[in-house]
């Protein structure tokens, strides 16, 4: 037996590997695994796949699902493996990380993964943050996909759709999605048309007017560097503000004076209304 980086290298049977209990990725593209079997038998496996001793001294597999799945299908005998001595939190925590860095896993897989070190180890989500090495802010954001419910993630993943799709979704009522979901699909709608169709349904009041004089010409749009600049600056303000949990969103009007921009922050649950700042 062999030592690579204090790990053990060894051969086993794809039968001998049992599957991980915690397995984070749960979907499986039948083509891709075919393209991967036929590369496997020309080839063989490159990278080994990661596995652990249990109790009852079998070895579960903790990364190299789709290896392991299309060996099988290559009619390997025996694969590479490094064996891995690690508990279940840590081999939960490898496994998520082992797909991510390859972004094998879709968002919503990830978060079902993060739920599970804090559902069934007890782990804190700051605790997770920090052993997943992200950001508690994007763990949160990450989770809160999670109440989406299943028929709409499997919408989302199967037409392809990015998790900002994902989270635009997240800020109607339930009995809104689907309908709001059919129509991103069907018109194949960008993040941003997507984020507009839902600021409309959320918002749908009139254009104001600033001015007094109701006859006021119609609006002309204006091709300022500054105003950009301006602009540019407010929208990744907002970005940021969205990424950090915060429901902010925005509206631009113009006439024939001013530039207008409205933010809405919405406030805690303590309070009942809308803050507005009126940016000319």
């Amino acid at each position: 037996m062999h030592t690579v980086a204090d790990r053990k290298l060894f051969m086993l049977k794809p039968e001998e590997i049992v599957s991980n209990t915690y397995k984070s990725r749960k979907r499986f593209d039948e083509y891709e695994l075919k393209r991967l079997a036929d590369s496997i038998s020309a080839n063989g496996i490159i990278e080994p796949l990661i596995v652990r001793k249990t109790d009852d001294g079998k070895y579960e597999l903790i990364a190299g699902e789709r290896r392991l799945r299309a060996a099988k299908l290559a009619g390997l005998r025996r694969v590479p493996c490094i064996l891995h001595i690690t508990d279940d939190i840590t081999a939960v925590v490898y496994s998520i990380n082992e797909n991510s860095q390859r972004c094998n896993l879709s968002f919503f897989e990830q978060a079902l993964s993060i739920k599970k070190l804090t559902d069934d180890f007890g782990l804190s989500q700051s605790e997770v943050a920090i052993r997943l090495g992200i950001a508690q802010s994007t763990l949160c954001n990450k989770l809160r996909l999670l109440r989406l419910d299943e028929s709409i993630r499997n919408r989302i993943d199967s037409a392809n759709l990015t998790e900002r799709h994902a989270m635009a979704l997240l800020r109607l009522d339930e009995s809104k999605r689907n309908e709001v979901l059919d129509k991103i699909i069907s018109k194949n709608l960008s993040v941003y048309q997507a984020e507009e169709l839902v600021e409309n349904i959320l918002y749908p009041f009139e254009k104001e007017n600033t001015e007094t004089d109701d006859n006021i010409p119609p609006v002309r749009k204006t091709a300022i560097g500054d105003i950009r600049l301006f602009s540019n600056s407010l929208s990744k303000l907002l970005t940021t503000m969205q990424n950090a949990g915060v429901d902010a969103t925005s509206k631009k009007y113009e006439t024939e004076k001013y530039i207008e921009y409205k933010v809405r922050i919405k406030k805690t649950p303590a309070q009942n209304s809308f803050e507005q700042l009126k940016i000319c």
